[in-house]
């Protein structure tokens, strides 16, 4: 509690400074150039904090669980424990039983799977966009395609000179396209073996939205998908 005290403390300084309020102006000489440089150093600064800051809900996530699990004991069902854990995660964190489960699910994949990725979301060096993505494109494979992923975009010293710019310098979505396009070339299951499990699970979802108005999605082959766009 007093470390997010400390934190609630730094957030208020650096409020205070966007607002012009600060205990300094970040330039005598030209207050308005210093203040927009100043804005701008505050950005980047806290996207690498938010970045931290969201591994370090991944960790708390997942040591939850495990010790949710362990005083649980194994006579509670296992499928009722994990609702349980994503109930208690997604009340604290406000969030849907679909939402809190999918922020449970990529937190054990960072923490139990992915080093790399978990320790440059550390270093604020990615996104929590960019380890969803890695987390969501990895989940398929086994461990050594998994970190091996990982080792493409994350090893500096990776032997693959066309990689082009950092992750962490790309869109999030960018980045998925292109850890999309690696998972594809270098999985070790076929595609028509990949594809028949996702015909398995097309389906059709709707959800509500505001005005009197709604949107239905089709998961489908890409095929029929684009036909029926197309049409």
């Amino acid at each position: 509690m007093s470390a997010l005290a400390e934190m609630r403390a730094a957030l208020a300084v650096l409020v205070a400074e966007v607002e012009g309020s600060g205990s300094e102006p970040f330039s005598v000489a030209d207050p308005l150039a210093g203040l927009a440089d100043g804005c701008l150093d505050i950005l980047a600064g806290a996207r690498g904090v938010e970045a931290g800051i969201a591994a370090l809900k991944a960790k708390a996530a997942v040591v939850y669980a495990d010790a949710a699990c362990a005083v649980a004991g194994p006579e509670v069902p296992v499928q009722g424990q994990e609702m349980a854990v994503a109930a208690e995660i997604g009340c604290v964190l406000v969030l849907g039983p679909r939402a809190a489960s999918s922020f449970l699910a990529t937190s054990h994949a960072l923490v139990k799977e992915l080093p790399r990725t978990l320790s440059a979301l550390q270093a604020g060096t990615l996104s929590w966009g960019h380890a969803v993505a890695m987390a969501d494109e990895g989940a398929c494979l086994d461990a050594v395609g998994a970190s091996a992923l990982e080792a493409h975009f994350l090893d500096p010293d990776a032997p693959d000179a066309a990689r082009g710019c950092p992750a962490g310098q790309m869109p999030a979505h960018r980045f998925r396209a292109k850890a999309r396009t690696w998972r594809e070339r270098h999985h070790a299951e076929s595609i028509e073996a990949r594809h028949a499990k996702g015909v398995a699970d097309r389906r059709v979802e709707f959800r509500a939205d505001r005005d009197g108005m709604a949107w239905l999605s089709a998961y489908l082959p890409a095929a029929q998908a684009l036909a029926g766009w197309n049409r």
